[in-house]
């Protein structure tokens, strides 16, 4: 009998191991922009958040605006490392969720990127600028997603978000001038110089870039009405003509509007080149459940719960 039951346990187990080796035949990537360190949910331990990332279940996530800013149901800033749950967490926060694998993506001020992944990840670089006369100000990053032996370039980024350049003495006529989207535009060209220029101009293997680019594309300019010579579209000009990128959303939904953020502008995009785009099966922007924004009830200005940013989620073949 012993050996019977030593049998039947060995046979299940080699089953369980059997089945634990079949590679998945798609990755799902899930970004989404989390306002403050999802300071909507850090006093319920961020349980709520952390269903709906299990609900989803990404392989890999990339998330911006990751670090902890203000206490809790406040607008009161944080005294640092000491009362800051993220980013300093994350390796906890993700195992919540599945994944294991945890890196610091992008860093300059407080406003990083992280991805979490079920797949190993390493940071090939970090961006910030060149220290001279080129500033990524909440800093950008370079990943490599190693999906059992396929390569993933993954770009991470969140640029500059205001109207006028980047310390402008006079604020008012930098932001007249379209100085916010003319610095904007010159951390996107410093950012894929030091990345899909640099290793692969011609696109020929698998990148994506993802992130809050705060600035509008012309593609979606049918239903924006702007004046053909806005410098808001400065940025998204360049990544379209300078680069092998393809933007995923317009791409699946052609002669839409895809709004990504609460006040209806389309500002999160998923880039990605041919290769990859030829592997996507599916790219949603999500809106409902957990992931509905609203404004904060108590006022604070500018927040939102449980983000000002709807999350993106892409699919693709292993």
């Amino acid at each position: 009998m012993k050996r019977n039951l030593f049998l039947v346990c060995l046979v299940a187990l080699t089953g369980l191991f059997a089945g634990c080796s079949e590679e998945p035949d798609q990755v799902k990537l899930l970004y989404w922009n989390i306002q403050n360190g999802m300071w909507s949910d850090q006093g319920n331990n961020y349980d709520n958040f952390v269903e709906f990332v299990k609900s989803e279940n990404p392989d890999i996530c990339v998330w911006a605006e990751a670090e902890s800013r203000y206490r809790t149901d406040t607008a009161e800033k944080m005294k640092g490392c000491e009362e800051q749950y993220l980013p300093y967490n994350w390796d906890l926060l993700a195992r919540r969720y599945g994944h294991q694998y945890v890196c610091l993506a992008g860093k300059h001020d407080t406003f990083p990127q992280v991805v979490t992944s079920r797949y190993p990840v390493r940071v090939v670089e970090r961006i910030n600028g060149n220290g001279d006369d080129i500033s990524v100000v909440h800093g950008a990053g370079y990943v490599q997603v190693d999906i059992d032996g396929k390569i993933l370039n993954l770009v991470t980024l969140h640029t500059y978000p205001f109207r006028w350049a980047y310390k402008a003495e006079d604020q008012k006529k930098s932001a007249e001038e379209g100085g916010g989207d003319k610095f904007r535009t010159s951390e996107m060209k410093y950012i894929c110089e030091q990345t899909i220029l640099k290793y692969d101009p011609e696109g020929k293997d698998r990148w994506m870039m993802v992130g809050d680019f705060n600035a509008i594309s012309r593609i979606d300019n049918p239903f924006l009405g702007r004046p053909d010579d806005d410098t808001a579209f400065l940025l998204h000009d360049y990544v379209r003509s300078a680069t092998p990128y393809v933007d995923v959303i317009e791409h699946f939904y052609k002669g839409e509007y895809q709004p990504s953020t609460f006040s209806g502008r389309r500002i999160d995009f998923v880039y990605v080149t041919e290769p990859l785009l030829d592997e996507i099966g599916s790219a949603r922007t999500i809106t409902d459940g957990f992931a509905t924004a609203s404004r904060d009830p108590r006022g604070l200005s500018n927040f939102c719960n449980p983000s000002d940013h709807y999350p993106i989620a892409v699919t693709f073949s292993e």
